[in-house]
């Protein structure tokens, strides 16, 4: 990748806002003397933000400090996303990277593959893996990373059969050099800019997967959290306690709008 496509990735990543609040939801946890699955039993239970109790997000319908709960669940809500966006960036760039250098009819066979995927519903396929797999934390990172790597594949497929048709390919291949060695040497490189645009595209949408499945319950599980069980309860509460949605959905809302102007800028610098 280029010098000026470097400085430009260098720039779109230095968001001041989306930097503060991934900052804080790492320490912001540290700020208040509530564990995030402690129950305040002196306290009233779904009670309202308050400053002299050190409830400032106020208590959910058991009694456990929000804040702490709306910071820890961010934590998980975002390592979900990273982790599921690089699985989906693992198996995409593979696969689409490969179909496009073999082409013919092995790419065709490939694409039809990823075709007929697309065409089972992402629930269903969710909900599958779960049974057989079981409900676990890991499960959800997996399971949202292996189904949503076909738009990845798609696009990397598309922008290796352009990058065959370049003069230094075909010189590569009179050089003598393997097909691996090109997809290595030559290919890879140069689909960098790409990815990494849509990698900051695919964060926000699987923080969005993670919190759909959280709000149906098969997501996190208790005792731990994330925003999308966080909204659930919330909703659940809405009318004697607004607050227990409100503040989670701001925070799932401020992240989702940054993510997607980080990736926006990206896309711009690198266009």
């Amino acid at each position: 990748m280029s010098a000026r496509s470097s400085r430009a990735i260098r720039r779109a990543l230095v968001s001041a806002p989306l930097a503060l609040l991934l900052l804080f939801v790492l320490i912001g946890p540290l700020l208040t003397s509530w564990s995030f699955d402690a129950i305040d039993f002196d306290g009233a239970w779904s009670a309202a933000p308050s400053l002299h109790d050190s409830h400032w997000f106020g208590t959910d319908a058991l009694g456990r400090d929000l804040f702490a709960r709306t910071l820890i669940g961010g934590r998980i809500s975002l390592l979900v996303g990273i982790v599921g966006t690089l699985v989906s960036l693992l198996i995409g760039v593979t696969y689409g990277a490969i179909a496009g250098m073999l082409g013919g009819r092995i790419d065709a066979l490939m694409m039809r593959a990823v075709d007929i995927l697309y065409a089972l519903p992402f629930l269903f396929l969710v909900i599958l893996l779960m049974v057989l797999f079981g409900r676990h934390l890991l499960l959800v990172f997996v399971a949202i990373g292996c189904v949503n790597w076909l738009d990845m594949a798609r696009i990397v497929r598309g922008e290796t059969l352009a990058i065959k048709q370049r003069e230094y390919i075909a010189a590569a291949r009179i050089n003598g050099l393997t097909t691996f060695s090109i997809l290595r040497r030559h290919v890879l490189p140069n689909l960098l800019g790409t990815v990494v645009v849509y990698a900051t595209l695919t964060v926000p949408q699987v923080v969005l997967m993670e919190s759909f499945l959280s709000f149906l319950g098969l997501g996190v599980q208790a005792p731990a959290t994330s925003w999308g069980a966080l909204i659930s309860d919330g909703a659940r509460d809405m009318e004697t306690a607004p607050w227990a949605l409100v503040f989670p959905g701001t925070f799932l809302i401020v992240t989702l709008l940054l993510l997607n102007r980080l990736g926006e800028r990206l896309r711009k610098s690198l266009a």
